[in-house]
């Protein structure tokens, strides 16, 4: 049988074009005994890692290839010969897509005019061949190229095959066999079309021409190549593959270098900045286990040569740190006491317990990973400065992969079929829905739709084979490659959507695969609430605090934890942290490391958190197996809690090396998807009996290590976020005034909206005052009162879709002058009439104006005047206008900032609530354990954690604060209309209260929204 290998073959990383995977196509081209296969996916080698672990699991060859459509010119595609060829070719992608918006490509004749040296290359001549195309490609690729011949089928493959033929002889081109692959199977020709359609924005039965006639452009076994090809065609397909001898595999990485200081090597001056660290950490001297840590850790980096990648990292964070944006590592990193030293982590080696080699291992022998959380406000600040530093052909952003999921495949989908609007938005929510237990089928009938129609039958099968397919490339959250050399030379860089940003086409598991050092520079909301914070307190109450400066073990910080006032918090704030609390009770810093690993899915569902608690309450015995393991688990009580405890395990108990245990927990996250833990099971057992512990209590810990590890939480990460959580907590505690400040002006971020923030300062008595232009800045601000805690006054941020421009032209023009009326408002400051008219009616030209209706009134007789005429107020019309009722008032405050200062809405509805049996939040709290009750609450927040095993928990709140509701599936699907849409939810059930934590248990839901009139309450779901 003839040889063969395929070298024109997209893959789903065409986005839009081919319909199956890299892993499909190397499986289906070993089954077909093909030579080789090449991945050519159009301007982009963006699945090229993919293919090469598809090529290692197969045997395959693996080409390296990528196909181009030339704007003056042929369509071809580029084979990598060797080495040279594969950078030439990255360096063409690369100029393609930069010249080009994201996700397209602009290539010329001229972008090609040296060859792409190292590159085979073949010409697509189409249906109909242009001769001048091909004198192109023999003159620029001379002795280098072939015509590609692809036969599917067509109305005369004979005939074209002939004068395919004929053409390559006139042209000294010799033909070559090749597949134009999309699919690895005929089957798949359905998705294959409906991507045409989508990818075109057309219905699939106006697709017309732009999809193919039949189903032949998969991997065809050989027989049925030779029915079609002549032997000398494939024979030409496999003599190529032999002749590119590239592979990924050749590919070496440098990390710049020109951090290092003359008189320098990079491993001593990362010595000279560490030992520079330890003495401004530890200035009374370094503990002998520290320093023993951090010479280990040294002696690490410098064998695996890492040492410009932690340069690198430091200097970042120095730069953060020099223009005083607050940053911290977090992550495997923080388990590094050289990282402690040079300032990236701030998790102290003295007080934690650190596993270097959850982080870098010799044995793993993989690159670090960084992570260094930023302001959210400020982190492009951080970006810039490393664009600058190593320039856009050294540093770019990893890329992020977004797959299809259930609801922007089934939309995409249905589009293509033809559905109108109305349905394609239908199924949408159907798909969007994430929980309860109907099926499919229940979900579709209850909206409408026969399930076993045709039409919709079809669209059901399309969306799940095009499910978890990628669908496009977006920009990581911070994930930065650097490299010494330009980047093009070892993958391609494009356009990122967000201007001045370039992306590089792999993402971080690819980037893993190919052993590329990546920094991840992210963005952290609540270190821009903490600066701000701490910059109201230095410029309101004369206090200079930094986090590392804020008193530690605050007694009345915990006091607040343990009651669970966290409102606004950083990490413990949610409704299941705050449930936990009053349970757990922190005291010192290592119970918040707990607190914040705790609620989680690795001990939730490995069944670690009751044990925990009970014995954290003396309501069970804590008891070690041995002494060993006692020093691996007497910080939680017995209970493995954290990664690093199970790899502590595997070391003290079975005989692990350190690389070696973190090979165990990196098998335990992926052994759901791909097994594997057969092997560790076995030496775990073997290596428990052999140190003198029962069959029994090795098997019995091995399930629960294997139940946790997937979703097991770094004692690390946990402490470096503790951190944080602690400096939130003293703030809130001791100066909510400006907490509760710093918290509306780095909005959106948490779990609460502006107005859930406003209430809870409010009931911590502070005077909060309304936006007013004669006062308020952008910024939520701080003023003067007789209290102990300043008056909090709402910024002009707090008004929908008012400009921040027009805030600074006014704070501007009033610190020059005091506003007399409107008319001068408008008249100094030119703000339009749109920004006039949203002032007015958010009730902020009230000391100018009156209330609203005055201030409407005001703003409709701001005409614009000419310099001729002055500025002159015009004389007030004796007009009396009604004032605003209650409920006037707080619909507009809802409306135009989203909270109010006068009454809580239900506090107006209270009598008929009381009438209709509807208790308030105040009177719950008084309610028997189990007893049978009735609440109303308009709904703050909708939240479903993964691990709640399909429960929600709704948050409602009434005048007195707020009601906790919990609503198994089963209530949400009988009731999904009111659970999913309700503003303000009335809820009957059964009241719970045990350990200071209530729940209301919902039975029924009832939708009361009408009760609300125009009222725009809403609600953060599912966040």
């Amino acid at each position: 049988m003839n040889a063969y290998a395929e070298l024109h073959c997209l893959s789903n990383f065409s986005f839009g074009r081919g319909a199956s995977s890299a892993r499909e196509l190397f499986e289906r081209a070993k089954v077909c005994g093909y030579e080789a296969l090449a991945i050519t996916d159009e301007c982009s080698l963006a699945g090229i890692v993919r293919a090469l672990e598809a090529s290692r699991a197969t045997g395959v060859k693996l080409i390296v290839g990528a196909e181009f459509q030339l704007d003056d010119g042929p369509g071809l595609v580029l084979l990598c010969e060797n080495k040279a060829g594969y950078t030439a070719l990255c360096g063409l992608i690369t100029r393609g897509r930069r010249a080009s918006v994201k996700g397209t490509y602009r290539l010329h004749r001229a972008d090609l005019a040296d060859g792409v040296p190292g590159t085979f290359a073949l010409w697509l001549p189409g249906r109909e061949p242009d001769v001048a195309h091909g004198r192109w490609m023999r003159d620029t690729f001379a002795g280098r190229a072939w015509l590609a011949v692809e036969l599917h089928h067509g109305p005369d493959d004979a005939g074209r095959l002939r004068e395919l033929q004929r053409l390559g002889h006139s042209l000294d081109l010799p033909p070559v066999a090749a597949g134009d692959v999309h699919m690895h199977v005929r089957r798949r020709l359905a998705l294959q079309n409906t991507l045409t359609a989508i990818r075109h924005c057309v219905p699939l039965a106006e697709a017309g021409v732009l999809i193919f006639r039949n189903g032949e452009r998969h991997l065809r076994r050989r027989e049925a190549l030779a029915a079609i090809y002549p032997a000398a065609l494939m024979h030409e397909s496999t003599a190529i593959a032999a002749r590119c001898t590239f592979s990924l595999d050749e590919l070496k990485y440098r990390y710049p270098a020109e951090l290092v200081p003359a008189g320098h090597s990079a491993s001593s001056w990362l010595r000279h900045l560490t030992e520079r660290g330890m003495r401004w950490r530890w200035p009374n001297g370094v503990p002998e286990k520290v320093r023993a840590q951090i010479e280990h850790e040294l002696g690490l980096i410098e064998e695996l040569q890492y040492e410009s990648y932690f340069l690198t990292v430091h200097d970042i964070v120095h730069f953060a740190r020099s223009q005083k944006i607050l940053c911290q590592g977090r992550g495997s990193a923080a388990n590094s006491a050289v990282c402690f030293a040079l300032g990236v982590t701030e998790v102290d080696p003295a007080r934690m317990n650190l596993l270097v080699e959850r982080f870098i291992s010799k044995e793993r022998n993989e690159p670090p990973d960084i992570d260094v959380d930023f302001e959210h406000e400020r982190r492009e600040e951080v970006i810039q400065y490393i664009y600058a530093k190593y320039g856009r052909e050294r540093a770019a952003l990893a890329a992020t992969v977004i797959c299809y999921r259930g609801r922007s495949a089934v939309r995409d989908v249905a589009k293509a079929l033809g559905l109108p609007p109305d349905q394609v938005d239908q199924l949408s929510g159907i798909f969007g829905w994430r929980g309860g237990d109907a099926s499919l089928d229940e979900r579709l009938r209850e909206h409408g739709f026969d399930p076993q129609g045709a039409v919709l039958r079809r669209v059901l099968k399309l969306t799940a084979e095009l499910r978890d397919m990628p669908r496009h490339l977006s920009q990581h959250v911070g994930g930065f490659v650097i490299s010494d050399a330009p980047l093009a030379e070892l993958v391609p860089v494009e356009n990122a959507a967000m201007a001045d940003r370039t992306i590089i086409q792999w993402d971080k598991d690819d980037l893993d695969t190919m052993r590329l050092l990546k920094v991840d520079c992210l963005a952290l909301g609540m270190l821009s609430c903490v600066r701000r914070c701490l910059d109201l307190l230095r410029a309101h109450r004369g206090q200079d605090y930094s986090l590392a400066t804020l008193p530690a073990e605050d007694p009345q910080t915990y006091e607040m934890i343990q009651r669970a006032d966290t409102v606004g918090v950083f990490q413990i704030e949610s409704r299941a942290q705050m449930a936990m609390l009053p349970r757990h009770r922190p005291e010192n810093f290592y119970d918040l490391v707990i607190q914040v690993a705790i609620v989680r899915p690795g001990p939730i569902q490995g069944d670690m958190v009751h044990p925990y608690l009970r014995r954290r309450r003396g309501e069970e015995p804590v008891d070690y197996p041995s002494e060993d393991l006692k020093a691996v688990f007497e910080r939680t009580l017995g209970v493995p809690l954290f990664q690093e405890q199970v790899m502590k395990l595997a070391i003290v108990a079975a005989g692990y090396t350190a690389g070696e245990a973190d090979q165990l927990r990196r098998a335990m996250a992926a052994w759901k998807r791909h097994g594997g833990m057969e092997h560790h099971r076995e030496r775990i057992i073997r290596g428990m009996l052999e140190r003198g512990y029962t069959a029994e209590f090795a098997a019995r810990l091995f399930e629960q290590i294997k139940g946790f590890g997937s979703y097991g939480f770094p004692e690390s990460h946990a402490a470096s976020f503790a951190g944080i959580v602690y400096a939130s907590c003293w703030l809130k505690c001791h100066e909510p005034a400006a907490f509760a400040c710093a918290l509306l002006n780095a909005q959106p971020m948490g779990f609460y909206g502006p107005s859930q923030i406003v209430q809870d300062a409010q009931r911590h008595g502070i005077a909060v005052r309304p936006v007013d232009v004669r006062h308020s800045d952008w910024d939520c601000t701080l003023e003067d009162d007789a209290r102990d805690q300043p008056a909090l006054r709402i910024g002009l941020r707090q008004v929908r879709g008012f400009r921040e421009d027009v805030a600074e032209r006014m704070s501007a023009a009033r610190a020059a002058r005091a506003f007399v009326d409107v008319t001068d408002l408008c008249a100094r400051t030119g703000i339009d009439r749109r920004q006039q008219e949203l002032l007015a009616e958010a009730g902020a030209l009230r000391g100018l104006a009156g209330h609203r209706h005055r201030a409407k009134w005001a703003v409709a007789g701001v005409e614009p005047q000419l310099p001729l005429f002055g500025r002159a107020s015009p004389a007030e019309e004796a007009i009396v206008l009604p004032v605003p009722s209650v409920a006037e008032n707080l619909q507009s405050d809802y409306a135009r900032t989203g909270l109010s200062l006068g009454p809580h809405p239900l506090q107006l509805i209270r009598s008929r609530l009381r009438a209709a049996r509807f208790a308030d939040s105040r009177s719950l709290r008084g309610q028997r354990h189990q007893s049978l009750v009735r609440a109303a609450g308009l709904v703050t927040q909708r939240q479903r954690p993964q691990t709640a095993s399909g429960v929600t928990f709704i948050t409602i709140e009434d005048e007195h604060g707020a009601i906790n509701v919990v609503v198994w599936s089963q209530v949400a699907e009988r009731q999904r209309r009111a659970y999913l849409e309700a503003r303000l939810l009335g809820v009957e059930g059964q009241w719970e209260c045990v350990d200071g934590v209530a729940h209301l248990i919902a039975r029924r839901l009832t939708d009361m929204s009408a009760w609300l009139g125009e009222l725009d309450s809403r609600s953060r779901d599912f966040h």
